[in-house]
């Protein structure tokens, strides 16, 4: 007995790294996991033909044009990837104060979903909705003659917007504004159209990050933005509680998934928020976060693939369903081989 005694107190008698001595136990015992099916491709769409505009500050992410776009479409369905988020680059000239361009019929974006949806049938095309490259300020709303951003003269201008995509096609519309009341507006608006299946996936909790400057560049709102910020309707990065007020209220007003953005910087709210509430929960792996992986891996500094893959399980792991990432194609191409 007293040679027992010995041996239980000199040796553990659980020994978890029995469970890691092999890949085959690793996988077997692997609690997450990407599919290209978890993914979501951020795509930047522009008026031309046949143009593939390349975006310095995220390498490898181009603004393309309608057809290419439609061909890009395809091949990120072969890849396994089941749902695109499209962006647009609106041409200077077409910028107004009320954002007229966001709900035409035959403005950039609705188009843009009718060529895939017709290209690509069983995509999901999640559509933005925002003001923000539509405005000549850069804002993501209305604006007064004192730069107040207006929230419910906004409402009205997002609700045509919604509308406007989903009349071309969109599965998912995917309000981004961060207006108060605006999933409830639209909400009503796609029942009272008919929409009844048409998804919100509401930007619950968006950050005043300052991870957003490529993505700015990329859709040209920028140098619109110029030193003014949008902290009255994004939310303060040091708040954790009202991340749960903002996700409660959607999910009361209509909103089918909420989504939290940034990604990696915000791994605690992604997790209290699926704690909290149960519901899909997507984050937004932003351009800032690609743009820095991009950038150390392209030094030398860290393994690209190993790194991203690790990033995106980090997300999972957290709680995300999905996550909307400019490494989708990339990454599906990876899980491919």
């Amino acid at each position: 007995m007293t040679h027992l005694s010995s041996l239980s107190r000199q040796f553990p008698l659980t020994r978890l790294r029995r469970l890691r001595q092999n890949d085959a136990i690793r996988e077997i015992l692997t609690e997450h996991q990407i599919k290209p099916s978890d993914l979501i491709y951020p795509m930047f769409v522009r008026e031309g033909c046949n143009l593939r505009e390349p975006i310095l500050s995220m390498p490898g992410i181009e603004r393309m044009s309608l057809d290419i776009l439609a061909q890009e479409a395809q091949t990120a369905y072969g890849l396994g990837i089941r749902a695109i988020a499209l962006f647009p680059v609106i041409e200077p000239s077409q910028k107004t104060e009320w954002a007229q361009e966001a709900y035409q019929d035959q403005g950039l974006i609705q188009r843009a979903i009718r060529a895939v949806k017709a290209a690509c049938p069983e995509l999901l095309v999640v559509g933005d909705v925002a003001l923000d490259p539509y405005t000549l300020h850069g804002q993501d709303g209305i604006v007064d003659a004192c730069g107040t951003v207006l929230n419910d003269e906004t409402l009205e201008i997002l609700v045509k917007q919604a509308l406007a995509q989903a009349h071309a096609g969109a599965d998912i519309i995917a309000p981004s504004d961060m207006m108060d009341g605006r999933i409830g507006a639209i909400r009503q608006a796609l029942e009272a159209s008919g929409f009844h299946n048409t998804l919100l996936l509401s930007y619950a909790a968006k950050y005043a990050s300052s991870f957003y400057g490529p993505f700015r560049e990329a859709v040209g709102s920028q140098t619109q933005l110029g030193k003014s910020h949008k902290k009255s309707y994004q939310m303060n990065p040091a708040n954790a509680r009202e991340a749960l007020h903002e996700v409660a209220l959607d999910l009361q007003e209509g909103a089918d998934i909420v989504m939290i953005k940034p990604g990696l910087p915000y791994l605690d709210i992604i997790y209290q928020v699926k704690q909290t509430f149960q519901v899909p929960t997507f984050a937004y792996q932003v351009s800032g976060e690609y743009a820095m992986l991009k950038a150390a891996s392209h030094h030398g500094w860290l393994d690209e693939e190993k790194t991203v893959l690790e990033s995106l399980i980090s997300l999972k792991r957290a709680g995300c369903d999905a996550v909307l990432t400019y490494y989708a194609k990339q990454v599906a191409q990876w899980l491919a081989q």
